[in-house]
């Protein structure tokens, strides 16, 4: 008698599962992250320190707490609002893998108002960066959506050809219309830090926390009401998991693409802006720095649900930090911190499956 493995389909969705998989993933990760790094170092004893330097020391070490716990919240801020705006999409079966780019004309069109007024000083300024932000993210949300809603192209493909659609406009402006005029032809804009009313400075000195980690914070308490509380989250949830109930229920799908699509190129772009006005400080060609697809996989790391994502985004900001200090104290390549990143989505739909189906021995 041969006894053989296959898989059955679960009556309903495990939830043990559900909740357990993307800790497996990260522990899986972490197992399989360092027999990479054991290869690249050629020393297997030197796998676990690169680990522990990703995960461990820069939050309990003293010698780099001091610098990695403020940069946790300035790296996770944007890839927590950014997460949120693609989870409200994914949740009603709308793809957005072009977050990038509204990312980019997000920060495109806040430092276009900056640069506008410089060097008049207001207390207006800012706020004004942060509406055109998230109108640059908006509209650039908004050209899939209404390419899907009349005529009925895929989302995906649109939103992520118009991420470099994005980057060619970012090169331009870059070495162009917004280029620093004092800069001695350098490509780039005029840096934000010294332009007092559009530097988007911490709120508390060496904490990390500006504007943008608020507003990160803020989107993940509108989005847990909005799944749990309010109409439109219901709507967002049952054009998700049922579309033709959706439909009977008088649920317009025109208006779910906009709105879901809309939000997150929204979010997306004020995420931009506050990078753009803070950390990065500038408008460059190289500012774009690929945290619109970091935040998909924070988007399914955290189970599209708020506070999963707002802990997914953490530990992504916490492989950030501690891959530059493993890249500055093993010599391990940047690339090898991508792919870590990488594994974490991976191996979250490997062991996904598991929510769904159980393994079951067969007889034969």
């Amino acid at each position: 008698m041969i006894a053989m493995l296959r898989l059955e389909k679960r009556r309903n969705v495990s939830r043990a599962w559900a909740v357990t998989t993307p800790l497996i993933a990260v522990f899986l990760t972490m197992l399989f992250g360092g027999i990479m790094f054991g290869l690249l170092l050629d020393e297997f004893a030197s796998a676990f320190s690169a680990i522990k330097l990703i995960f461990w020391d820069p939050l309990f070490d003293e010698s780099f707490a001091s610098y990695a716990r403020p940069q946790l919240l300035v790296k996770a801020g944007p890839i927590i609002l950014i997460a949120v705006g693609l989870s409200i999409g994914f949740k009603a079966g709308i793809w957005n893998i072009g977050a990038e780019g509204q990312y980019i004309l997000g920060a495109i069109f806040g430092a276009s108002v900056a640069l506008s007024f410089y060097p008049q000083e207001s207390i207006f300024i800012f706020p004004a960066m942060v509406l055109a932000g998230a109108l640059g993210g908006f509209i650039w949300g908004l050209i899939p959506a209404l390419l899907k809603v009349y005529f009925k192209t895929n989302e995906i493909l649109v939103s992520l050809m118009l991420v470099y659609v994005a980057e060619n406009i970012l090169a331009s402006v870059s070495q162009g219309l917004l280029r620093n005029p004092d800069g001695m032809g350098f490509p780039g804009s005029r840096n934000f830090k010294d332009y007092p009313s559009a530097f988007n400075e911490e709120i508390i000195t060496n904490s990390g926390m500006h504007w943008g980690v608020i507003t990160a914070f803020i989107s993940v308490i509108l989005a847990y009401f909005l799944f749990l509380k309010h109409q439109k989250g219901y709507e967002i949830r049952i054009s998700g998991e049922a579309p033709k109930a959706a439909y009977f229920a008088g649920i317009n799908p025109s208006k779910t693409i906009i709105f879901c699509l809309g939000t997150s190129g929204l979010l997306a772009g004020m995420a931009g802006l506050f990078e753009v006005a803070g950390p990065a400080g500038q408008i460059t060609i190289s500012f774009n720095s690929g945290y619109g697809f970091t935040a998909i996989i924070v988007a399914f790391l955290g189970r599209l649900n708020p506070i999963g994502i707002l802990l997914a985004g953490l530990l992504m900001a916490l492989t950030y930090i501690g891959g530059e200090i493993a890249q500055l104290m093993l010599g391990l390549p940047g690339a090898s911190i991508q792919l870590l990143q990488g594994m974490l989505l991976f191996f979250l739909l490997a062991t996904d499956i598991f929510t769904n189906y159980r393994l079951k021995f067969r007889s034969l």
